[in-house]
């Protein structure tokens, strides 16, 4: 499996995100420009300029025609993926970190971080037919590093620093579920990703853990544990397989030699929680993971600036366990 290097950012990324079909690959960075590719040979289709600050998260339609971004630069930006036009620019007193789109694309659920005393919100707003405002969410305590929306739309998931999974109803913002303190994550939540049909979703955490939860009663399913932080998370559309990634604090990077780095991007089974392989590469903590809508290749995001493209071989098809 050879991967793709692929080289346009200059700064560390933040984010990956394929369109429905598989073939464009959007990644956001933190040199404020999200950058469209081939999601085949890795070739750059083009950027989207605009945001003034790093780009934390993005989403895009379902037909592939709008793209949402989430900056600190205290804006969310609907784009244009064709041609590269802003449409739309939601404001906020904080930066904005992380957006995600509704099932039907009309709505969209929005984080800001806590910042000079405004407290952390996620927010619903409307998209479609008109910009709007719908509902904000206050309460939970330090960052919200992600909110989706759950099956139906009839609910949004969140977590964050304080290490809790959170389930709203997002119509009135009612606090449906909590995660068990217990059983859930000891440290800071950085990722939570969606499976394909909405039924269950991958939190990945500071506590050296990733753990698979149900997305209605919020039960905890299995855990994959890692030997260092984690701060990426994918599950696979195709296979019963979980790819998580991560690295030490960026922090300490310098001080260590790149083998004993451990910047690998690691592959679990997703019902037998055993460790299937890993993905060597990066020369930093990778931050960003996600699978192509068919299962048959994945790409990360490193602290390094760079995303490798991976089209798996056709032996990972038929690992038995």
């Amino acid at each position: 499996m050879r991967p793709i290097l692929m080289k346009g950012h200059e700064r560390p990324l933040t984010f990956l995100k394929y369109n429905r079909e598989g073939d464009l690959l959007f990644s956001c960075a933190k040199d404020h420009t999200p950058t469209v590719w081939f999601a085949d040979d890795g070739q750059r289709l083009g950027t989207y300029r605009g945001h003034n600050g790093a780009v934390w998260c993005c989403d895009v339609s379902r037909d592939s025609t709008r793209l949402i971004t989430g900056s600190a630069d205290q804006t969310v930006k609907l784009w244009d993926v064709q041609t590269g036009t802003q449409l739309y620019s939601f404001n906020f007193n904080s930066p904005a970190r992380s957006v995600d789109f509704s099932i039907g694309d009309k709505l969209v659920v929005i984080t800001t971080d806590p910042f000079m005393g405004n407290p952390s919100t996620i927010q619903v707003k409307s998209i479609a037919p008109h910009p709007s405002d719908l509902l904000t969410i206050k309460g939970p305590q330090g960052r919200i590093n992600r909110a989706v929306w759950g099956p139906l739309n009839k609910t949004i998931i969140s977590a964050g620093e304080d290490s809790v999974i959170r389930i709203w109803d997002s119509e009135t913002g009612e606090l449906l579920k909590e995660s068990d303190k217990e059983s859930g994550h000891q440290k800071t939540i950085s990722s939570l990703c969606m499976s394909a049909d909405k039924s269950h979703f991958l939190t990945g955490s500071g506590d050296k853990s990733a753990k698979l939860w149900d997305s209605r009663s919020l039960t905890l399913l299995k855990t994959y544990v890692m030997d260092r932080p984690v701060n990426a998370c994918a599950i696979s559309p195709l296979l019963d397989h979980v790819v998580i990634g991560g690295g030490q604090e960026a922090v300490n990077v310098t001080m260590t030699d790149r083998r004993a780095g451990k910047f690998e991007a690691k592959f679990y089974h997703k019902i037998l929680q055993e460790e299937i392989g890993g993905v060597k590469g990066h020369f930093g903590p990778i931050n960003a993971l996600a699978f192509n809508p068919d299962g048959r290749s994945f790409s990360s995001g490193g602290e390094d600036g760079n995303v490798r493209l991976h089209h798996f071989d056709p032996e990972y098809f038929s690992i038995r366990m």
